[in-house]
């Protein structure tokens, strides 16, 4: 039974995040840290999601809080604080912003949980991981970004309803970066066991209308209902609890890379990784094809310049 604390909780995200773990059997203790402005609201969280616990018979703590003491002993804190996307807006827009609440967060985590794995949601993610790891000075296997781990689902969902296959016979994954520059790796993607290439031969599939509504998929749910929530909130416990029970499974999560994907070096971006309660226990080697190697290096350029910037911004403020 861990501690995990949620940085952000009275957000649209932070807040079904923090129900999803209460409800989990592994997770004794979620703390709801927010704003002191913020602090009546997360108390009411607390009250609302006590009483539907209460109908599944969950003993869990739920400890509002806006003193950063109360991270301490946290296995796992999520860094979810931040402005949120509008519609029309790209990830990027939030970067200088959301820089300096991850930033500050990432320092407070670092003094009073020096022992925990942060995980990154805060947009735009690949950025903000490589900021949270700066600030706290952690290991970089211990700051782990939620990267393309959503955009990996939801690209398996879309094969799966245009296919009207079962999802678990798809096997799929988007890497680089979580927003426009995302790699889909359609090289390896199988269907129920065969290459996607060969599949497509027999079943009339338009692959760039996939990976367009793929990369619009964000703002399309925003501009219907103001906000993506049940998608993200429910990718990022599903990392969280991965890490919590050790199961080593591969998710494709934002990691500072050293050279181990396409020789990108000094950058955050998504790639495969083998979790465990440890944090990122291995970067998974994979296989490109040209197109694919061009499209993640550029990715690492872009995102690396923008880290960059953002990095520099901050020393200025200081």
């Amino acid at each position: 039974m861990v501690k995990v604390s949620v940085m952000g909780s009275t957000g649209v995200i932070g807040k079904n995040v923090t129900f999803k773990l209460a409800r989990a059997d592994t997770v004794s203790e979620v703390v709801l840290f927010s704003r002191p402005e913020s602090i009546d609201k997360a108390k009411g969280q607390s009250y609302d999601m006590y009483d539907a616990l209460a109908a599944e018979d969950i003993d869990c703590l739920l400890t509002p809080s806006c003193d950063y003491e109360d991270l301490a002993d946290s296995q796992i804190v999520l860094i979810s604080a931040g402005a949120p996307r509008q519609e029309g807006m790209s990830r990027r827009d939030l970067a200088f912003v959301n820089g300096k609440i991850v930033s500050n967060y990432a320092r407070q985590v670092a003094k009073y949980a020096p022992d925990a794995i942060i995980v990154v949601a805060t947009n735009p993610v690949d950025v903000m991981t490589t900021i949270a790891l700066d600030a706290s000075g952690f290991d970089r296997d211990k700051v782990i970004g939620v990267g393309n781990h959503l955009d990996s689902l939801r690209l398996k969902t879309y094969f799966a309803r245009r296919l009207n296959i079962n999802s678990s016979e798809i096997h799929t994954r988007v890497i680089g970066e979580h927003g426009e520059n995302m790699v889909p790796l359609l090289s390896s993607t199988t269907i129920g066991g065969i290459p996607l290439k060969y599949f497509i031969r027999e079943v009339e599939l338009d692959i760039r209308e996939i990976i367009q509504t793929l990369r619009n998929a964000g703002n399309t749910i925003i501009s219907k209902k103001g906000a993506t929530e049940y998608g993200p909130a429910y990718a990022i416990s599903n990392l969280i609890i991965t890490l919590i029970t050790n199961s080593h499974k591969i998710l494709t999560v934002s990691l500072y890379l050293e050279g181990e994907i396409a020789g990108v070096k000094g950058v955050s971006l998504g790639v495969p990784s083998v979790l465990s309660k440890k944090g990122n226990a291995m970067i998974v080697p994979i296989h490109m094809n040209e197109y694919e190697t061009n499209k993640f290096q550029s990715a690492a350029e872009q995102i690396g310049k923008l880290t960059e910037e953002v990095r520099k911004s901050l020393k200025e403020d200081k």
